[in-house]
């Protein structure tokens, strides 16, 4: 099969189009630094698109028809959208999904500390990181704090243009003969990956004058106490909004595309549906970058209990109805995939790499070496994907995850699947995956909405 470029397909039309839903992708991109940040942006763009909250539905004993929109959030950390179709949905449903954690630095509980007049937050990485490529820039600080009386502080710091930015210190090329030879995960103690916060002495201060004068500017613009970082969410990303890339501005460059990139493109795609045969789902989930576990990541019980509360109110709910509709349900896996970088082909095999600008990438499977803690999707399946993207005129492409032993992956895929439902990988070409700065194709992510677009509209058939 030749590849072919989609830059050569648009017409000025559709790269209007294109560059539309690239603009809104880089602000969803930019408000969504960390998962409670998506969550919240996802709940007020599917208020302005006609969801109701699943759980006052639920309270109210409101009962669900054909076309209603509905939502409902797990711990302001994952979120589910469904759309009720025409069919009923024992028949099964349609879903994308997604994760909307990335990797990060987080802060640890008892993070507060000086050393020789410097004031720092102790962190804890988190996912797959290359420690070294966090250290020496601009960062910024997310997160929540959570008080004894219940109320709760959103706290941004780093992202206004007049915000101060805080840095993890490296060491100078001078001195750093001795940590040149060790290998490339050993080369950062991962406990010396701490925020340098301030250096500024505090005034009638004896003991640790530069952290009471941070304390004293907690208390007195957020109103927070040093304890109250027990009960808090910190995360720590890189300061600033994404950008495009190159010259000719074909490319997005910015942080935590992997998975975001693949999560507003399906967010995108439910919001603009009217109607549809199938019932629609938009699962965007977190703690995938760490197995997909705890109570919001894939592997907890919130999105069969959803599913069940929503077959509730449609008066369809029993046991054996529940195990049907999953059972009965495709799924596109949406996660990024590794995306041929030339400057480093030993890695790639080129004719099962995905390509930037060749469109959204279907995996029919990921895993490592022997294709382990993977899910493979059947033949059957793919057969009638490609039937979907054609007639929709969704250009698209196959890869694997490199070369077979080189390393590997995982994503929600073999989880779903434990239900018995079609499910396969498929999501969008990134390279720098797990940096800081991550490097997305315009053309793939507009050519995404596409893909995920014609794949909830599709009217699968076969049923258990």
């Amino acid at each position: 099969m030749e590849r072919k470029s989609l830059w050569t397909n648009y017409d000025n039309a559709q790269r209007e189009a294109l560059e539309k839903v690239n603009l809104l992708y880089r602000q969803c991109l930019d408000e969504g630094k960390t998962e409670r940040e998506c969550v919240s942006l996802t709940i007020r763009m599917a208020k302005e698109n006609g969801y109701k909250d699943l759980k006052k539905l639920i309270a109210d004993g409101t009962k669900l028809n054909i076309g209603d929109k509905v939502y409902i959030d797990y711990m302001g950390k994952s979120i589910a959208l469904f759309q009720i179709g025409k069919k009923p949905l024992e028949e099964g449903m349609n879903i994308l999904g997604a994760h909307i954690d990335s990797p990060r630095l987080d802060v640890k509980q008892r993070p507060l500390y000086e050393e020789e007049e410097f004031a720092y937050l102790d962190t804890h990485y988190y996912g797959g990181i290359k420690k070294y490529q966090w250290v020496a820039m601009p960062l910024a600080l997310h997160g929540v704090v959570v008080r004894k009386d219940g109320t709760k502080e959103t706290i941004v710091v780093g992202e206004k243009q007049d915000d101060p930015v805080f840095v993890i210190t490296d060491l100078l090329p001078h001195l750093d003969r001795e940590k040149r030879d060790k290998p490339m995960d050993k080369f950062i103690d991962a406990e010396k990956m701490d925020l340098l916060i301030g250096n500024l002495v505090a005034e009638d201060q004896e003991k640790e004058a530069v952290k009471n004068g941070i304390l004293h500017i907690l208390k007195e613009q957020y109103n927070i106490e040093e304890d109250d970082f027990l009960s808090a969410e910190f995360e720590i990303v890189p300061a600033g909004a994404s950008r495009e890339c190159g010259l000719d501005r074909s490319m997005i460059i910015g942080y935590g595309q992997d998975d975001r990139v693949c999560a507003f493109t399906s967010l995108f795609a439910m919001l603009e549906e009217k109607e549809v045969e199938r019932t629609s789902c938009c699962l965007l989930v977190d703690k995938e970058e760490i197995g997909s576990v705890g109570a919001s990541g894939m592997t907890s019980k919130f999105f069969e209990n959803a599913v069940a509360e929503v077959m509730a109110l449609t008066g369809a709910y029993s046991e054996l109805a529940l195990r049907r509709a999953l059972a009965n349900s495709k799924m596109l896996s949406s996660d990024v995939s590794a995306a041929f970088d030339p400057m480093f082909p030993e890695v790639y095999e080129k004719k099962n790499s995905a390509y930037f600008a060749n469109g959204p990438v279907f995996n029919k499977y990921t895993g490592a070496g022997g294709k382990s803690r993977t899910n493979d999707a059947n033949a059957e399946y793919i057969a009638e994907l490609r039937k979907i993207m054609e007639d929709n005129d969704v250009k698209f492409q196959t890869a694997e995850l490199g070369r077979i032993d080189a390393g590997g992956g995982g994503t929600i895929a073999y989880i779903l699947a434990v239900y018995g439902m079609e499910v396969i990988d498929s999501g969008i070409a990134v390279l720098n995956m797990h940096a800081p700065w991550e490097v997305t194709s315009k053309a793939d992510i507009y050519e995404a909405v596409k893909c995920y677009r014609a794949f909830l509209k599709a009217g699968f058939s076969d049923k258990v």
